[in-house]
């Protein structure tokens, strides 16, 4: 069983002293295995389990434990403007639905802020339905009220190219929102989904972010003024993020780096420009990976292969991917990813409650805030 995002999409500059961002109140810091850990933009899968299993093998559920994650954003339907995204996306979300049935014991759907804590309560990894795209949604605006009872709860408006609403981040017209996308952006304020910005055209992100009158996402991007790639975001549009109440979110990809093998330390630089830019209260992670590390294999290398060709020949392969670039960063390839993150964001001067904030705490403000 794989429900990774992928499989989901091909077939159905230092941080500043802590007391210049330690502004906020928080809740009494605890420790990794106590803190809320939401991974906003993941997929789920089994890497120990056969494709068409639906059942997650016990070896899986114990290292999923292990990681510490309390919960993932998981992206259903597909992306692009093809003539059947719509019924694409209704049958993902069954698909989805019915592996978390199946799994009642050790998955639940969160449709509520509530849902993540009782996810960490129950030893269960919670699983939050996301789009990546408006494009199954087009002028047909009714259908977000569609997705939202059908447990999604997170709504990104643009993929990598132009689509009704606007322009996605590889369009070289940059042309923005249309009048559409203005009016998608305020029906999902007013079916109080979260608004994602990420993959949108650096025009259509600031216009976007000048719309929102509710706090929003860029779930999963880089600083572009670290990295000039157009999957990253400008600082004036992260600040607007910010500025609404939102949240940045930095990924684990290989936009990080002109070499598309990003290394620890520039993941880490990512993450300090955009809490020194936002402030600790609006910074989060979205890894655009998966929970468990990927093993480097003939057989990944032959699915990379095959994965980056099917993206270049749809047009929607970005700068920086390649045939032979795995969406990771290296040094943190590893089941305790996050862990080791906040531990290393430790030893640079960053509290223990800013490294939850960052984890988990500040999308669960942004959920409990847009949702409630």
């Amino acid at each position: 069983m794989n429900l990774s995002r992928r499989n989901l999409l091909a077939a159905a500059a230092a941080l500043p002293a802590a007391g210049a961002l330690a502004k906020a109140r928080v809740p009494k810091t605890r420790s990794y295995r106590d803190m809320l850990v939401i991974d906003g933009l993941s997929g789920l899968g089994d890497p120990y389990g056969a494709e068409a299993d639906i059942r997650i093998s016990d070896r899986a559920k114990a290292e999923i434990r292990r990681s510490g994650v309390t919960a993932v954003n998981q992206t259903i339907g597909e992306v692009g403007n093809g003539t059947k995204v719509w019924e694409q996306t209704l049958q993902s979300i069954a698909g989805i639905d019915k592996v978390i049935a199946d799994n009642a014991d050790f998955l639940t759907k969160i449709t509520s802020a509530a849902g993540f804590t009782a996810a960490k309560t129950q030893a269960k990894l919670g699983i939050m339905y996301c789009t990546q795209d408006t494009s199954m949604v087009g002028s047909d605006l009714d259908r977000l009220a569609q997705l939202k009872a059908m447990g999604v709860r997170q709504v990104q408006l643009t993929y990598n190219l132009r689509n009704l609403s606007g322009d996605g981040a590889l369009e070289p017209d940059n042309a923005g929102l249309s009048k559409l996308g203005r009016a998608t952006i305020a029906r999902i304020e007013a079916e109080r989904l979260v608004l994602d910005l990420s993959h949108a055209g650096a025009r259509t992100m600031a216009e976007a972010a000048a719309a929102a009158t509710r706090p929003l996402l860029i779930s999963h991007t880089g600083c572009r003024s670290l990295y000039d790639n157009p999957r990253n975001s400008w600082d004036a549009v992260m600040r607007a993020v910010a500025d609404k109440g939102g949240c940045v979110g930095t990924y684990f990809m290989p936009f990080l780096s002109p070499s598309s093998k990003p290394t620890g330390d520039e993941l880490l630089a990512h993450i300090e420009h955009a809490a020194k830019l936002c402030g600790e209260d609006h910074v989060s992670i979205g890894t655009d990976g998966e929970l468990f590390p990927l093993e480097i294999t003939d057989k990944s290398r032959e699915m990379q292969r095959k994965f980056f060709e099917e993206r270049t020949a749809q047009g929607i392969a970005a700068p920086g991917e390649g045939a032979d670039v795995f969406n990771i960063v290296a040094d943190y390839n590893s089941l305790d990813k996050f862990e080791r993150l906040g531990s290393a964001l430790q030893k640079r001067g960053w509290s223990a409650a800013q490294v939850e904030k960052l984890l988990g705490a500040n999308l669960l403000r942004v959920y409990g805030e847009v949702w409630s």
